[in-house]
């Protein structure tokens, strides 16, 4: 696979690579991996659960 960067998207890559001490394609993968994961899913999940939770303090906390 051959993966084509703009210049900007290949510079934040190789800053984003040199701040964590890793390679670009590291960075790359780490992201293919978040993207694809269910991440989503559970951050859906977890906003329904506050919602529920705490619906007395958020409703207290928009007035």
């Amino acid at each position: 696979m051959n993966l084509r960067l703009t210049d900007d998207e290949t510079e934040a890559l190789r800053q984003r690579a040199e701040r964590e001490g890793t390679s670009m394609q590291e960075v790359a993968r780490a992201a293919i991996r978040e993207y694809v994961s269910d991440r989503p899913a559970r951050l859906s999940a977890a906003i329904a659960r506050v919602r529920t939770e705490d619906a007395e303090l958020l409703d207290r906390l928009a007035r």
